[in-house]
């Protein structure tokens, strides 16, 4: 699928699945999708500041918490402009995928954003490192995803390979599920998939 019209169908007849419970701080995460200049279509992936205080230097969406009152759809547009200072519509929201929760006590929800032009982007120096334009049709290969059984978990740890590094949970599987959805027109979830112990804290 290529076509905004394409992706708004498929993720309207998608029912992601919600997670709730108390004690649980709320997150949301901007799945933005635009051309590159090549005309392969991509999403936006960062690296976060190594001056961060937590999860330095490690490859993010863009997103954060949502604020009291606000919903979803709002907090990630809102944190994709103040890292990235691309402002869309509340008309670019394509749809969510599934809330995934982390082992630090967030639960993540993404939402699909529609992007028609290239964005231009200007990072936030205090929060992100670098940004990547990450086409799909580079995801496509036979290490997508890679899966790793660990002692303390009985669910896999979910990683992604991407230019010479990997993307870990709970990154990953949002990665994972938009590129199935979008790339391959499958309905997946992703709530089995674990993070890397590294990650829990």
């Amino acid at each position: 699928m290529s076509t905004r019209r394409e992706l708004e169908e498929f993720l309207g007849d998608f029912d992601p699945r919600p997670i709730g419970g108390d004690g649980l701080r709320r997150a949301a995460v901007a799945c933005v999708l635009a051309p590159r200049r090549d005309g392969e279509l991509s999403f936006l992936l960062t690296r976060r500041a190594s001056t961060l205080r937590r999860h330095r230097g490690q490859f993010a969406l863009p997103g954060g918490r949502i604020d009291p009152g606000e919903s979803a759809d709002l907090a990630a547009r809102r944190e994709l402009h103040e890292e990235l200072a691309v402002d869309l519509a509340p008309s670019a929201v394509l749809g969510r995928l599934d809330d995934y929760a982390t082992r630090s006590g967030y639960v993540i929800t993404p939402v699909v954003l529609w992007c028609d032009a290239r964005p231009e982007v200007r990072p936030a120096p205090e929060e992100v490192a670098r940004v990547f334009r990450v086409s799909f049709a580079e995801l496509d290969h036979e290490q997508m995803p890679t899966l790793r059984a660990i002692e303390e978990s009985d669910r896999p740890v979910l990683s992604v390979p991407l230019r010479g590094n990997f993307v870990h949970a709970p990154t990953a599987a949002v990665i994972y599920q938009l590129w199935e959805m979008v790339w391959r027109g499958r309905r997946v979830h992703v709530a089995d998939y674990e993070q890397p112990v590294f990650a829990w804290r």
